[in-house]
């Protein structure tokens, strides 16, 4: 194994895009370089959210030159709509990767808690309690879909052993 891997996780989204940065060292803990949240407006049409979302991961894949794209798979909930905007976000997101070569592991919001709590249930707070324990964060606001996202690349982390 090299003696490091960087890692690009991502919780997908149209409306919020989680983006997290982490290099995986061969032995010791994982480091965080960069993690942020994309907000679009719903004010603009869904292409330009998502022409949105492509450049901004191809800005963050071109500024860190990730080894590997790890994402969470679709949560389908009842609004069909909302489920077929963010498949579509995802493909934006995969197709940026596989243009790059790099591998793509997809891991279930189930499987992301397992590797991080060692529950597959475990509920929002519990997750980010053990985020925080698993690997240090700035001390600045960070949304959600960051930590999400920070959770997806911990998983891959997890797996990559």
């Amino acid at each position: 194994m090299p003696s490091k891997t960087r890692i690009l996780g991502i919780d997908p989204g149209y409306d919020r895009l989680g983006i997290a940065i982490l290099d995986k060292h061969a032995k010791g803990k994982e480091s965080l370089l960069y993690s942020s949240c994309l907000q679009t407006s719903s004010k603009d049409s869904i292409y330009e959210r998502l022409r949105q979302v492509g450049a901004e991961i191809s800005r963050v894949m071109e500024e860190f030159r990730p080894d590997a794209l790890a994402i969470e798979t679709l949560f389908i909930t009842k609004n069909q709509k909302t489920a077929m905007r963010v498949s579509e976000a995802r493909g934006i997101i995969i197709y940026e990767a596989l243009k790059r070569g790099l591998p793509v592991y997809e891991y279930g919001p189930m499987e992301v808690k397992m590797a991080v709590t060692g529950d597959g249930t475990s509920d929002k707070s519990r997750m980010f309690k053990m985020v925080h324990l698993l690997i240090d964060i700035p001390k600045k606001e960070a949304v959600d879909d960051e930590y999400d996202a920070i959770a997806v690349a911990l998983a891959c982390s997890a797996r990559l052993r």
